[in-house]
């Protein structure tokens, strides 16, 4: 799946349990943060690789934070920050599972290559995880989930009173609310406009 549906799903999951906003950002930026494996396709792309061929992105995208070690890791860093609560670092292992369950879904390459998942690394390279039916990054279905996560984002933030973009900016988060609202009218009232 794209950084988008999985920024989206890990924004959502933050909002399914009680949580503050530095946990929501969080517990959102663990959704993305095993695609850091994928940013070698930076230097892929740029002269430099043909001088010195670093093959960043072929080689370990979807290896070095797409395992176990990498998820363990994200849950203690969690749980550091976060003064030995549990909440806010549980969330963030379940999200993190959720951007591998995605992948191994709805990741594969407009050449048919399927990314396997090496998810007992760095404990054992025994176990690649992948689904033979998995279907293309950009398929009907991705498109789907990012539709529907699209709508739920805005129901959610409408709701709530927060969007996203409070990781960002409280102030432009201040005014998308306010958009909202103005268009969609105050929760709890009965006359949408």
């Amino acid at each position: 799946m794209n950084l988008i549906t999985h920024l989206l799903t890990g924004w959502a999951l933050a909002n399914a349990v009680p949580l503050d906003r530095r946990d929501r950002a969080i517990v959102t930026i663990a959704s993305i943060a095993p695609d850091v494996d994928g940013l070698g396709i930076v230097v892929e792309h740029t002269p430099l690789n043909e001088i010195i061929p670093l093959h960043l992105f072929s080689d370990y995208h979807h290896v070095l934070a797409h395992n176990l070690g990498f998820g363990l890791l994200m849950f203690i860093i969690a749980l550091i920050i976060n003064r030995r609560k549990l909440l806010a670092p549980s969330m963030v292992f379940v999200v993190f599972h959720i951007h591998l369950l995605a992948d191994i879904v709805g990741s594969r390459g407009p050449d048919g290559y399927q990314w396997p998942i090496p998810y007992l690394l760095p404990f054992s390279a025994n176990c690649q995880v992948v689904w033979k039916g998995q279907w293309a990054l950009v398929s009907w279905q991705n498109i789907a989930i990012t539709i529907i996560l699209m709508g739920l984002t805005i129901q959610l933030a409408w709701k709530r009173g927060y969007s996203p973009v409070e990781m960002i900016s409280e102030r432009a988060d201040a005014k998308i609310i306010e958009t909202l609202r103005a268009r969609f009218g105050m929760p709890g009232d009965r006359t949408l406009k």
